[in-house]
């Protein structure tokens, strides 16, 4: 049996962003329900919360003003936000950043969404002290409702196997390698010069690395191919470039973060699946490592 689509409220000005987004996600599991852009999106997602299962936020189009009270009156869904990479948080920390020329990774970054909003309300459901509620005990019940339909279990995500590097078609498969290689691309420009921007745009390759089980020699051969470009660029210029051997970090960030992922991907004592195993040159472990986006 097809598993249920969710529902993701659209608020995006751009048509032509619109028409991109709808198309990324044909034949998936999401349905984008475009909100007009003049509408307060306070009063849309109290009306309508218990319609939507995530939201798709063009960067700048919503008010700061109205994203803190969506904030602030506990109306907080799984979200991405696309455009600019800029380290900042436009509506709440469990949040997903996606450039507008990566959308072939759009189905990927909700599935991070999701994923990233449950373990996050299951930390702060943690670490809050007994009292009134704050977020997502207001009836509308969405935690169980997307653990229910994506086959969650606790903070632990279920892949979609159709939609694994493997398994797409020539033609997606090189588009979303290219968005990929985008992707690390920007990591690897403002990976020294700005930090928060660059753990975004890790966040973003490692969430789709992630769920489209993209081999680790991909990742490897992506890292690779980006540095002897910027190689060749820097001597044809004259410029120096020894020191791109530092950007070896870069990679090691990028490793550490997925074997985080595929960690906390297993829940304890469950046996995996052949779709569900990480890519054995991962060979994830449960020692330490960096916070996974």
């Amino acid at each position: 049996m097809p598993e249920p689509a969710l529902t993701i409220a659209s608020f995006l000005l751009d048509p032509s962003l619109t028409q991109a987004c709808t198309q990324s996600l044909r034949g998936g599991r999401y349905e984008l329900v475009a909100i007009d852009p003049s509408s307060d999106p306070v009063a849309v997602l109290e009306e309508r919360r218990e319609e939507f299962d995530a939201v798709l936020l063009q960067q700048g189009v919503i008010a700061a003003t109205s994203l803190q009270a969506l904030t602030e009156r506990g109306l907080l869904l799984p979200a991405v936000v696309i455009g600019t990479v800029t380290g900042r948080v436009d509506y709440h920390d469990a949040e997903v950043h996606l450039p507008a020329d990566q959308l072939e990774q759009l189905s990927y970054s909700l599935d991070a969404a999701v994923s990233r909003f449950l373990r996050r309300g299951r930390l702060a459901a943690g670490q809050r002290s007994a009292g009134p509620r704050e977020d997502s005990g207001d009836g509308w019940k969405l935690d169980n409702r997307l653990k229910g339909r994506l086959g969650y279990l606790g903070v632990y995500y279920k892949r979609d196997p159709s939609r694994f590097l493997r398994n797409l078609s020539e033609s997606d498969r090189e588009d979303l390698l290219r968005s990929l290689t985008r992707t690390y691309r920007d990591l690897l420009i403002s990976y020294f010069r700005d930090p928060a921007a660059a753990n975004q745009a890790l966040e973003s390759f490692v969430n789709t690395a992630f769920f489209s089980d993209l081999p680790i020699t991909k990742t490897v051969e992506i890292h690779m191919n980006l540095i002897e470009s910027f190689w060749k660029q820097l001597k044809l210029e004259g410029h120096k470039n020894d020191f791109l051997q530092d950007y070896r970090l870069a990679l090691l960030d990028v490793m550490a973060h997925l074997c985080e992922m595929y960690r906390r991907s297993v829940p304890p004592d469950a046996p995996l699946g052949p779709a569900e195993a990480a890519p054995s040159a991962l060979s994830p472990s449960s020692n330490a490592a960096p916070e996974a986006p």
